[in-house]
């Protein structure tokens, strides 16, 4: 009688703190991604956080709020200036769309006019003579993508206030992860219904993959979406800025990179002719913003993650659908728990196993 009831107890309890935890995240939902982005840089800026707290001991407050000032300076303040920059081009390459300064139906008859004449008869053939399904989509795509961005300016203007307080709790939030992070990590693993040995796992596992994702993946692609900026501004292409934020974003997604968006680039200035221009657009993003990975991403991730790239490549498509730019982060850490998960379970059948075979033959 007293087992069953302390069963009774015990799932009364599981249940409690299920539902408590659904309800804790619909009460904070709302602030879900400042959230996140606080324990993200949380995460990354911690050993700067430990620095100043070795060098002032007992002064942990001071060290926290430091490392917030180490934080706004180095990647808030530029992030706003660079966000309003890029909004500014996209509104003004939405604004010569809509007035017929750009007309991406000309370009793609240029291009294939210029192709060789076997394959522009290919493509007759194939009814994509005119291009005008291509051009309409693209021109669309395009058009879309431009005035989004030119709304969302427009919405956080209008939505000033909540953006201010969503950025402020954010912050607050981050102080107090800084602050307290080796308190609360530890008695969140503890915490955990799961063995000590395999919450510990898990939890590592999670704090490396949010690191090599943001210090590897995340300062790689801002490296080479600056120098394909740089690039498409030496070579006099207009928005050169909002095409390097472009290849930065591209450059996140492992077996596509920055590569979908200089190489079609290129295609096109060789086919009106500018070739020094197109050699220039080739040589850099094979030389220099191709190469910039393979010499960065070592240096900063520091030790691999274990996740094949189809899988980030999958998991990062997968969690910026669901979650927006978040999902950069939130995608490959769920596969890297997902397969560190069943790798645990492995291991347990494989030693449950053997310690079942050890027991027939004895």
């Amino acid at each position: 009688m007293t087992i069953r009831r302390q069963h009774v107890e015990n799932g009364g309890l599981i249940l409690f703190l299920t539902l408590i935890t659904i309800g804790l995240l619909l009460v904070v939902s709302g602030f879900i991604g400042a959230l996140l982005a606080a324990l993200l840089a949380a995460l990354l800026f911690q050993p700067i956080f430990q620095r100043f707290a070795r060098r002032w001991p007992g002064r942990r407050n001071m060290a926290a709020a430091l490392t917030l000032l180490v934080i706004t300076v180095a990647v808030v303040i530029p992030a706003m200036i660079l966000a309003s920059m890029v909004v500014d081009q996209a509104a003004g390459v939405y604004a010569q769309m809509r007035s017929g300064q750009i007309d991406f139906a000309s370009y793609f008859k240029q291009m294939h006019d210029a192709l060789p004449m076997r394959l522009q008869q290919w493509l007759d053939s194939a009814g994509l003579n005119s291009l005008e399904r291509a051009q309409a989509r693209v021109t669309a795509t395009l058009s879309d993508s431009a005035s989004t961005l030119t709304r969302q300016a427009l919405s956080i203007g209008a939505n000033a206030a909540a953006w201010l307080l969503a950025f402020g709790v954010g912050l607050y939030v981050t102080f107090f992860l800084l602050r307290d992070g080796e308190r609360i990590g530890p008695a969140v693993v503890r915490a955990l219904p799961l063995e000590h040995s395999v919450a510990t796992r898990l939890a590592e596992k999670f704090v490396a993959v949010v690191r090599a994702t943001i210090k590897g993946s995340g300062v790689v692609a801002l490296v080479q979406g600056a120098l394909g900026a740089v690039t498409f501004w030496i070579v006099g292409l207009p928005a050169a800025l909002l095409w390097g934020v472009l290849m930065a974003v591209a450059a996140l997604l492992p077996a596509i990179g920055p590569a979908i968006i200089w190489g079609p680039v290129a295609i096109y200035l060789l086919a009106t002719s500018a070739v020094w221009q197109a050699a220039v657009v080739i040589a850099s993003g094979v030389f220099v913003i191709g190469l910039a990975d393979n010499v960065l991403r070592p240096m900063l991730v520091g030790r691999d993650t274990g996740l094949p790239d189809w899988l980030v490549l999958v998991t990062t498509l997968g969690g910026i659908d669901l979650l927006g730019l978040s999902g950069i982060v939130v995608g490959p850490v769920v596969a890297a728990l997902f397969m560190t998960g069943w790798e645990i379970l492995s291991e347990q059948r494989g030693i449950g196993a053997s310690a079942a075979g050890d027991g027939d033959t004895v």
